[in-house]
């Protein structure tokens, strides 16, 4: 279940909501005016989420380029490497 607190919270209860972010590995989301406003959360699901969010472009890049073509056999790329490493 979700934390949803009043914005009022990051001034005056901001060592709670950063104690639940970090024990919980949730955000937390914050309402302005009774509505959805932020998501706050730890420096480390954020690093994740946005790790998972790079996987995952890298991912849909390489699906495209194989659906177009542009790939190299890895036996090739293998055989270029030895022969760089090799001089």
């Amino acid at each position: 279940m979700p934390m949803i607190r009043p914005s009022a919270d990051l001034r005056n209860r901001y060592v709670e909501i950063s104690e639940y972010c970090h024990t919980h590995d949730q955000p937390v989301f914050v309402t302005r005016n009774g509505t959805g406003d932020l998501a706050v959360m730890s420096i480390e699901l954020y690093e994740r989420l946005i790790g998972r969010q790079e996987l995952y472009a890298a991912l849909e890049k390489g699906i495209r380029d194989e659906e177009s073509g542009r790939t190299v056999a890895a036996d090739d790329v293998i055989q270029r490497t030895r022969e760089q490493l090799t001089g």
